[in-house]
Parts: structure tokens; sequence; C-alpha cells
């Protein structure tokens, strides 16, 4: 995708933000990968990795909402799409009365 140099600009400073936000999880990662042998990489080491990347997944996001918040950024915020109406079916039937 092709970007204007004032998209870019703004990537670059979203890029810092994040960074920023986390950059003590990315060297923790690094120093769980360098404490585990080849034969350590999976299982237990696979899930403790698994979860900082989820957090910093969170950071992302809420790093760029604070950052939305304070004016930083001149992109608009796209709205969430409204949920799909569900159809509630009662515990003893087939939904009709």
């Amino acid at each position: 995708m092709e970007r204007t140099p004032e998209e870019l600009a703004e990537v670059q400073r979203v890029h810092d933000v994040l960074m920023k936000a986390m950059d003590r999880e990315i060297w923790q990662i690094a120093e769980l990968m360098v404490g585990k042998r080849d034969d350590q990489l999976f299982g237990e080491t696979e899930f403790a990795l698994r979860d900082k990347v989820l957090r910093m997944g969170r950071q992302a996001l809420e790093a760029t909402i604070n950052d939305r918040k304070k004016g930083g950024t001149k992109a608009a915020a796209l709205s969430a799409r409204t949920a799909a109406k569900t159809r509630v079916l009662s515990a003893g039937g087939s939904g009709s009365s």
C-alpha cells in the first residue's frame, strides 16, 4: 500500500510511540530466548513467549488510544462495526413459545 509523505510521517510517529511502549517487553523476550537451549524453546517457554506477545498487543492498543486522546494523531479513529443481533433461545426448547 502506497502512503503519502504525511501518512509515512504518521506511521513513523506511531511506530516510535509503540516501540517506546513495548521496549521492556521486547528486552524480556530477548532475555527469555537467550536463556533457553533449543530443547527448551517449546512448552513452558513457548507459553511465556505467547503471554508476552499478547501483552505487547494490548500495549499497542493502549498506546495508540492514549496517543489519540492526547491529540497526537491526525488520522480519524474508525468506529467499530455494530455486533450482529443474536437470537436468544430459552434453555427449555426451540425458541418459540
